[in-house]
């Protein structure tokens, strides 16, 4: 993995960086010179990108006056095999593309997942038959193949069978479940997936039906995915929108951005159906489509 793609743990790794860097009250030159580096590279390490050696890191450290053991060893555990290279080469990981590595990244990482979704059912939901209809007019080439392809939208949903798995809340538009992807088959699987997946403790489903009101509380205007990774270190946890447009996708951590986001979850999930009322709705749907 070139030293440039940015990981869930290098963002952390940042995050404590410039946490130290504002409660000493040197600039990022000054911290620069701690350690015999240039300001740019601090500015590089602290947004994600870059890399830096242990012993750069504890001197770093050091010098900011954080000498507490516990703290060194957080900073060094964020900083371990945040480097390594290769991962995305191999196997189904090639499927991933380049700006989509660090949502599968953040996702392996998260304790948190808020997501409202319109059209088509999001990855982690998505029942094996469903992709593969997805994929079906997506052949493989020389270096991905169309199993490749399969394996690693379905190894994405892994998270969900961890031994301590994240909470994950879907706020899900009806046009999600009625939008045919494949066939009426497929779309029986896919809803009664949706259904099972609803029963387990952690996953957490609401739908919003066409015949709720329209208005400012109610609509999904766009798609977008709220993700809380919790932090070993002093800094906080790191909070992240992601959101996907035509040929675009974008990772958003700004205070504003965040704080319009947590106030358009909240409307959505709001007007949306109950966990138990969404279960039912869900059933109607694969009615339907048994017909």
């Amino acid at each position: 993995m070139p030293a440039t793609v940015r990981t869930a743990k290098k963002l952390l790794l940042g995050r404590e960086i410039a946490h130290m860097i504002e409660r000493t009250g040197v600039s990022q030159g000054e911290a620069a010179k701690l350690i015999e580096t240039s300001q740019s590279r601090i500015a590089l390490l602290i947004n994600g990108g870059g890399s830096i050696s242990p012993g750069d890191l504890v001197m770093l450290a050091g010098k900011l006056g954080f000498e507490d053991e516990g703290y060194k060893e957080a900073l060094l555990e964020l900083r371990r095999d945040n480097h390594k290279r290769g991962f995305w080469r191999t196997g189904h990981n090639r499927a991933y593309s380049e700006d989509l590595r660090l949502l599968v990244d953040l996702e392996k990482h998260t304790d948190q997942i808020r997501s409202a979704q319109v059209e088509v059912v999001p990855g982690l939901l998505q029942s094996e038959p469903y992709v593969r209809a997805q994929h079906a007019e997506q052949p493989g080439s020389d270096d991905v193949s169309l199993e490749d392809r399969i394996a690693a939208r379905l190894a994405r949903q892994d998270i969900l069978d961890k031994a301590d798995p994240p909470a994950v809340q879907f706020v899900l538009s009806e046009s999600c479940l009625r939008r045919t992807c494949g066939d009426a088959e497929v779309m029986r699987a896919q809803i009664d997936y949706l259904i099972k997946l609803s029963k387990r403790p952690n996953v957490m489903l609401q739908v919003m039906p066409f015949g709720q009101p329209a208005g400012q509380r109610s609509p999904i205007k766009s798609p977008f995915t709220m993700i809380h990774v919790p932090s070993p270190g002093a800094a906080g946890p790191l909070e992240l929108v992601y959101v996907e447009g035509e040929g675009e996708i974008r990772y958003l951590d700004d205070k504003k951005a965040l704080a319009a986001h947590e106030a358009a979850w909240a409307r959505v999930s709001n007007a949306a159906l109950r966990f138990e009322e969404t279960r039912n709705f869900l059933k109607s749907v694969l009615q339907d489509f048994r017909k």
